[in-house]
């Protein structure tokens, strides 16, 4: 039976990295609900002397931007991320066989996932991961947060080597 696509796929499952996807959104929404249930808002652990377990809400995007925005941006950044989802899901069908793109890819997916689920159950995104020094806190991120980062630089590491690749 012969597959209808305007370009060849690379060689390579698309399911393992949905797989993947799907244990990271797993992962976050696993420990969002225990913050949920162990810490009400405000409520902070230190673990360290640079790290706390918090429950910390956050309305907006990324370092809380838009957060005071008075509620529209929920839906403005669950539709980025449905968006953001569509397209990473048609490039790992393209591209499966290309594993740190895929497994960047995925890692974001998972991720972009993860914070839109919450924002669609609790109009905000559960963070809980607060790194601080001297006074100074990091702004409080999440499993989702952190793969979306990990998905990122390892998408910039796919490039660099791909273009030192093609020399």
């Amino acid at each position: 039976m012969a597959r209808s696509s305007f370009a060849p796929r690379a060689a390579g499952s698309f399911w393992p990295w949905i797989g993947w996807a799907l244990f990271i959104l797993i992962v976050d929404q696993l420990t969002k609900t225990l913050i949920l249930g162990a810490y009400r808002l405000g409520d902070a652990t230190p673990i360290t002397s640079f790290f706390s377990i918090v429950r910390a809400h956050n309305t907006g995007a990324a370092f809380s931007f838009l957060a005071q925005a008075g509620g529209w941006q929920r839906w403005l950044f669950t539709g980025f991320g449905v968006a953001a989802a569509l397209f990473i899901v048609w490039q790992l069908r393209a591209h499966p066989g290309q594993r740190l793109f895929a497994f960047s890819l995925s890692s974001i997916l998972g991720g972009a996932v993860g914070n839109v689920v919450d924002r669609l159950l609790h109009g905000y995104v559960v963070d809980f991961l607060d790194f601080h020094w001297a006074g100074s806190h990091f702004p409080a991120f999440n499993v989702a947060d952190s793969a979306i980062t990990l998905g990122a630089v390892c998408l910039v590491l796919d490039e660099l080597l791909r273009v030192r690749g093609s020399r």
